[in-house]
């Protein structure tokens, strides 16, 4: 078994370091203060020239395929960099992404939509969520409803990441009543591609964290079937697809703030003095620091055992939701150590621990909540289809 990283794995990542290091943490104090103003911390703009510069070392499309002009790198690697950009809080990533679903667009739509979001010339959203519809996605009301060669299109989503920026929308609504009524949701639902200026609107849900959810609204929004994703009544499968393309990744970037916070918290007990001696030199402060890096070490074998599979194109699903569940329970645990070893200052919006604080708690809810996580892993032992034995057997 090789756990070693080849030269060219190494050189990428060692790149990443350096670009978070050199071009993102020195921003950090300038996205604090703008975010405590009310403001968003990183402007479209400055994301925007730190992605041209990015890109002009070749860094673009992480993993979008090589024939659309992206990098096209494993699972792994696309791991490892999320690693690398978690540890900063900054809101960056690499240009050159687009929804894994846009993929199956048909030439005219790749043409309009898949190319120009690569690009960036274009900003799309994922809506399925709705007020009554989360965790269980089947139970979704939003419908599309034939009236000729069109369809109207009525219903609310809600927490829609990038909605209040995105050009256009890929909706799933349901197509077939009936069989929806019947469960037969494989067959119901259908995705569309809406853009914003044929009539759905947005507006911000204020959270308590920095990200920007919206809930959108279709009040009898007209399309035309040329606006299908996929095949009518085949959405469902494209939900699940999206939902399901990097659980991995979610984790794998919150395991770089924790190690970071590590580090800002092993930094701060060696210089904290109580009572005459470092904290550092307190049993209950190395208690904090030790049980946090065995957390963060078994994390970081689940978020690469779940990339690996994806690799070799191997059922992930049961790895992944590991990992999320994993990563969302314990690295909320690890800030909140992190924050205590700071004492009040940890609790100040000077550093960045409280926000992190904030922003971790999100990860035990979206793309998958911890009780969807334990439900996915239980059902797939005591079905037979995983085993506690894990891949190797």
């Amino acid at each position: 078994m090789d756990l070693e990283l080849t030269e060219d794995e190494k050189d990428i990542r060692q790149w990443v370091r350096t670009f978070v290091e050199k071009e993102i943490m020195p921003l950090e104090q300038d996205v604090l203060a703008r975010e405590r103003r009310g403001e968003r911390g990183l402007p479209p703009e400055e994301l925007k020239q730190l992605q041209d510069l990015a890109r002009e070392s070749g860094f673009f499309g992480v993993q979008t395929p090589e024939e659309y002009g992206g990098m096209g790198l494993s699972a792994v690697m696309a791991a490892l960099v999320e690693v690398e950009l978690g540890r900063s809080f900054v809101p960056f990533r690499f240009g050159g992404y687009a929804d894994n679903i846009l993929f199956h667009a048909n030439d005219a739509q790749k043409e309009e939509y898949l190319v120009p979001t690569i690009e960036g010339t274009k900003k799309s959203c994922f809506a399925i969520t709705e007020p009554g519809a989360g965790s269980d996605a089947r139970a979704i009301r939003t419908s599309a409803k034939k009236d000729g060669e069109d369809w109207v299109v009525t219903g609310e989503k809600t927490f829609i990441t990038g909605g209040t920026e995105a050009d256009f929308v890929m909706v799933f609504a349901v197509t077939d009543a009936e069989k929806h009524k019947e469960g037969r949701t494989g067959e119901s639902v259908t995705c569309f591609i809406v853009d914003r200026d044929q009539g759905w609107t947005s507006d911000q849900i204020d959270t308590m964290g920095e990200w920007g959810p919206a809930a959108l609204t279709f009040d009898g929004v007209r399309v035309p079937s040329s606006s299908i994703l996929g095949e009518e009544g085949k959405g469902f499968a494209l939900a699940m697809q999206w939902i399901g393309r990097g659980r991995y990744l979610l984790p794998a970037r919150a395991l770089g703030g924790c190690e970071r916070m590590v580090e800002m918290g092993m930094e701060w007990a060696h210089n904290r003095e109580t009572f005459g001696k470092p904290i550092a030199e307190r049993q209950a402060i190395q208690w904090m620091v030790a049980d946090s890096a065995v957390d963060i070490e078994a994390l970081r074998w689940l978020v690469l055992a779940a990339a690996w599979q994806v690799d070799r194109g191997r059922d992930s699903r049961q790895a992944q939701s590991m990992a999320k569940l994993y990563g969302g329970v314990r690295c909320n645990e690890i800030v909140d150590r992190m924050l205590q070893v700071h004492g009040g200052m940890g609790y100040t919006r000077e550093l960045p621990l409280e926000r992190w604080y904030r922003e971790l708690r999100l990860l035990r809810i979206y793309e998958g909540t911890d009780e969807i996580q334990r439900r996915t892993i239980a059902r797939n032992l005591l079905k037979g289809h995983a085993s506690v034995r894990g891949h190797l057997g």
